[in-house]
């Protein structure tokens, strides 16, 4: 007699997986093998995501954390989409080494934004992770000292600004929205004339799938997050899926990750995957849940990004037919 296998409904949250600017990233670091050839360098890990590097390695590309460790030729050297600081740039340039810049253009409207304040005359504060890369350059784009990194409410409320007349912020691009809004709140009372940017800094994909996450987590008895334990914007969706009310949130690179015992007994489950993670991933983990339960999937969508794009960088925009070239930002969703 066939054991009959326990009932799991999954509830896949939509929008999930690669935003514009990890699909742009990794289509920078593909078309320059194609158009160039290995090796390809990239500075730092061009997504958090291991799976997406080691399967870019698998096709020449080599990845450094500096570029003293890329040598002196004409192979392209791709700066990764957390961007860099204006040093790293300057280096660059001076080694006239043949750099394709992938940053997500919404971390560099961060950055013009902080320049753009600090030459007003603006005092400058960053809300964002200490030795997070995209906060790294982001700090590197003024001089040393001239913007204050305050990374909880307990430094917005302790914060000592040289003027209160003029102050202005910045965000990471993938913060917890909630969070974030607390802190702003916390330093607006404090400092009533601080000023911010037009439009919230926290990406359109960091706050599309934590919406998704909170919508599902009420319904669930539990949560996995597929991603990287470095990647931000996984972390921060695991801490929604918590602070919705989901006692187990696992945060998993991928299906071999699975903690069975934490599942034993549920009924329900919710299921996303942090910015950088290929579909693929997704998938497996499914695959990797049928095999125990007998599974009822149902896709919660809380917003569409179909159509979303970001234009390659300038110098792979041209491809040998000389049409632009465009990456999709709706990824495997």
């Amino acid at each position: 007699m066939i054991e009959q296998k326990p009932a799991l409904e999954v509830l896949l949250c939509s929008p999930r997986g690669f935003c514009a600017g990890v699909s742009r990233a990794i289509e920078t670091v593909e078309s320059a093998l194609r158009s160039h050839g290995a090796p390809v360098y990239v500075r730092h890990t061009i997504v958090h995501n291991k799976h997406v590097i080691q399967g870019l390695k698998t096709r020449g590309a080599v990845f450094v954390e500096e570029l003293s460790e890329i040598p002196d030729d004409r192979a392209p050297v791709i700066f990764s989409a957390h961007g860099v600081a204006t040093a790293v740039e300057s280096e660059a340039n001076r080694r006239g080494l043949f750099v394709i810049d992938a940053a997500c253009p919404l971390v560099k409207k961060v950055h013009r934004e902080a320049e753009a304040f600090y030459a007003r005359g603006y005092e400058v504060v960053l809300i964002g992770h200490r030795g997070h890369p995209e906060v790294t350059g982001t700090l590197g784009q003024l001089p040393v000292g001239a913007i204050t990194l305050i990374e909880d409410i307990s430094a917005a409320k302790s914060f000592s600004p040289r003027t209160s007349n003029t102050l202005a912020y910045v965000t990471q691009t993938t913060l917890s929205a909630d969070d974030t809004a607390e802190i702003i709140r916390v330093l607006q009372e404090r400092f009533p004339a601080i000023t911010g940017p037009r439009k919230s800094d926290i990406c359109y994909a960091t706050t599309n799938r934590q919406a998704a996450v909170k919508t599902v987590a009420p319904l669930v008895e539990a949560f996995i997050v597929v991603g990287s334990s470095n990647s931000s914007n996984s972390q921060r969706l695991r801490e929604v899926a918590v602070s919705e009310g989901c006692a187990v949130a696992m945060l998993i690179e991928d299906a071999s990750q699975l903690d069975w015992d934490l599942l034993a007994g549920i009924g329900k489950l919710g299921l996303t995957a942090g910015a950088s993670v290929p579909e693929v991933l997704v998938e497996g983990l499914l695959d990797a849940l049928a095999e125990r339960f007998s599974l009822a999937v149902e896709t919660v969508t809380t917003a569409s990004e179909d159509g979303l794009s970001f234009a390659l960088p300038r110098a792979l925009l041209t491809n040998s037919s000389g049409s632009s070239t465009r990456q999709s930002a709706s990824g495997a969703d």
